[in-house]
């Protein structure tokens, strides 16, 4: 007992040091959101789980934006808006009760009677509450978009001018600003989105805050003259990495620490993206889209309160934990196992046992954490559900099989016909949950190859369900034998999506890079597969002698 007794202090020992490295939190030299140095300016829309701007039947109620703007009158002087439909139009009122400045938006697009009604109501609300309306932003991106003409759009924006007492401006991404410079005549201030995260060659959160003010004093050499406001600019807490950009909640924290104090120190203003973390976002940008708020969606509370250490996993004492005790589960399915087989296992087995228990006791966490944020609409709870299950699984079955000295059967052993099937029921399962791992793996590379920008990278919960598999064909695996289709078919596409993902992500991300390797991975593990099988498996001859019965 010696040995396995070793590996299994030092998997214990391998998880928890792990979880403790990755719950290590950061120390910032100014607190991201501090109360005693409010924002100048906040995102805002009111939109509460599946409430969503697309339905134009809804009308937020004053009490949910009221509840919101109170909160939000704690850490910022000001909310910029970017409607007045839903009932958005409230929001000068009930801001004014709070004390909070309006950037009042008007989200104008392709029906131009439409944008007439909008411009008209919001110069009604900038003359009812010209102390709260500090200037009216009339279209946000809506050249990016290509909903409109520039000579359209200076149009709407002549026609708003002379009837307001405030500024009037329009927002777009700096780069449609550099190509459409004639705006500048009829805006009062240029107002700027700089989204470092989603550049065309995004920068590490680490320079992130150096390149929006880069960028803005480019910006504000174009203009001369004209006051820069970056309208919008943030990062998020969840979602997949591009390039060498991550997103999470420290890098989220840093950024808005770092550029807020550049701001201070260079006397800019700036208008963070956005107040509260949007879920109805997500189902046209995916996990990113719905986590750029300062505030939970659900709780609606401060992600980072002043004060309190920022990590990316705050949960972590309870996910180390479950992975501790997913690791004892591990040796234990390994020690049960052995008390129905007379000889001793080879130390490769029990490194194998140790292997994917520390994998699994490491990436459990992180797999759960993944599948709680990235997990959206039935189709999304499916995919990450399955993905999870299946990485809790493959550890335990493959721990059973290795101590058996079982092999991995063939997909035609256990879809092909009846002669060929297998009789043991964990061989079975050992056999459809590689089935399912294997189909989980496909889609999620086709998903990365056809609809890239918006899929997750399933690293953790497939790095659990694939490791145990290939140190189980490695080590108990046939050698006779053709090599079945199905298997080879499925390894050439998991090992072409890998090479193709890899190029077009980048090789500074990575989360692909991880992903693409478990692809590899499980590619090699399936060309392992043989069609014959052993005349008797060494198991079924054991345990038949010993108690008459299949395992």
């Amino acid at each position: 007992m010696r040995t396995p007794l070793a590996l299994f202090f030092v998997s214990m020992g391998l998880i928890a040091a792990a979880w403790w490295w990755l719950a290590t939190p950061v120390t910032l030299a100014r607190a991201p959101i501090d109360p005693a140095a409010k924002l100048e300016c906040v995102s805002y829309a009111p939109f509460r789980g599946e409430q969503t701007p697309h339905n134009p039947a809804l009308i937020v109620s004053p009490e949910q934006i009221a509840e919101d703007l109170g909160e939000l009158a704690k850490i910022s002087k000001c909310v910029r808006t970017y409607s007045i439909d839903n009932g958005l139009d409230k929001v000068p009122e009930l801001a004014a009760r709070v004390g909070l400045k309006v950037l009042l938006g008007v989200w104008i697009g392709r029906d131009r009677a439409k944008n007439v009604l909008l411009i008209n109501n919001a110069v009604a609300l900038v003359n009812d509450h010209p102390g709260t309306v500090t200037a009216v932003i009339v279209g946000s991106e809506v050249l990016l978009r290509g909903e409109m003409t520039v000579s359209d759009l200076r149009e709407f924006i002549r026609s708003a001018k002379p009837r307001v007492h405030v500024p009037v401006t329009y927002a777009d991404v700096w780069e449609f600003w550099l190509r459409y410079r004639e705006i500048a005549a009829d805006v009062d201030f240029v107002t700027v989105h700089m989204l470092p995260y989603w550049e065309d060659v995004p920068p590490r959160a680490e320079d992130a805050a150096a390149h929006v003010d880069s960028i803005r004093k480019q910006v504000a050499v174009a203009f001369p003259g004209k006051e820069v406001l970056i309208g919008e600019t943030g990062w998020p807490s969840q979602g997949r990495m591009r390039d060498g950009s991550l997103a999470s909640r420290i890098n989220q924290a840093r950024f808005i620490s770092e550029i807020l104090e550049r701001a201070r120190l260079e006397k800019f203003r700036v208008n963070l993206f956005e107040a509260y973390d949007e879920p109805w976002k997500r189902k046209w940008e995916g996990t990113v889209g719905g986590y750029w708020g300062v505030f939970n969606a659900g709780d609606r509370k401060l992600k980072y309160p002043a004060g309190v250490p920022i990590g990316n996993y705050p949960l972590w004492k309870l996910q180390m934990a479950l992975g501790l005790a997913f690791g004892v589960l591990v040796f234990a399915t390994a020690g049960l196992t052995l008390r129905r087989r007379p000889s001793s296992p080879r130390f490769a087995a029990w490194l194998a046992v140790a292997v994917a228990a520390s994998v699994g006791g490491v990436l459990l966490g992180v797999g759960v954490d993944k599948m709680l944020y990235e997990s959206f609409g039935l189709d999304g709870w499916l995919r990450q559900g399955s993905l999870v299950a299946a990485g809790i699984a493959a550890p335990l079955l493959c721990t059973h099989a290795l101590m058996s000295e079982r092999t991995i059967p063939a997909f035609l052993e256990l879809l092909g016909p009846s002669e060929r099937r297998t009789q043991t029921l964990m061989t079975t399962l050992l056999g459809f949950t590689l089935i399912a791992i294997t189909l989980l793996a496909v889609e999620t590379a086709l998903g990365l190859i056809f609809d890239g920008r918006w899929r997750d990278f399933p690293f953790a919960a497939l790095t659990m369900a694939v490791v145990p598999y290939a140190m189980l064909a490695r080590l108990n695996s046939p050698r006779s034998g053709p090599r079945p289709i199905a298997e080879a078919v499925f390894a050439g596409l998991l090992m072409m999506s890998a090479v193709y993902i890899v190029f077009n992500e980048g090789f500074a991300n990575w989360q692909s890079l991880w992903t693409c390797a478990v692809y590899l991975l499980l590619g090699i593990t399936l060309l392992r597969a043989r069609v014959d099988k052993p005349a008797a498996e060494p198991s079924e001859r054991w345990s038949n002698e010993a108690s008459g019965r299949f395992y």
